[in-house]
């Protein structure tokens, strides 16, 4: 078994397991949605990005790719959250639906970059 192939699946699944315990619940809600499981998928997700920057193959472009995506549209979710925090008491309904379709659209995302993985992992012959 591979250790480093371990590590590379295991974040990939769990940067998809905590944007996923974000994204779900009422869309409007912030009482639904907790910023640390935001921050948390955010930083998992960007150790992933450093992860795969090793990899030089067409695959590896495209998993890369996917995961700058996911980072790009975590930041955005992040900065609008943060500044609609700065300016009121709570945070409203639009804002949190912003935030939480952006982490959606990491979520689509992210789901590829495991379906690649599986992909890959198929392929793989001994």
């Amino acid at each position: 078994m591979n250790l480093e192939k371990v590590v590379f699946a295991f974040f990939i699944i769990l940067a998809l397991s905590l944007n996923f315990s974000f994204f779900v619940g009422e869309i409007a809600d912030p009482a639904h949605h907790h910023p640390y499981e935001l921050y948390a998928a955010l930083i998992v997700s960007l150790i992933c990005t450093v992860m795969k920057f090793g990899d030089r193959t067409q695959f590896g472009s495209t998993v890369l790719a996917s995961s700058l995506v996911v980072d790009l549209l975590l930041i955005a979710a992040a900065v609008t959250w943060g500044v609609s925090s700065l300016g009121q008491d709570s945070t409203s309904a639009a804002t949190m639906a912003t935030v939480t379709s952006l982490a959606g659209g990491a979520l689509i995302a992210n789901l590829l970059s495991v379906v690649l993985l599986i992909i890959e992992t198929g392929q793989i012959r001994k």
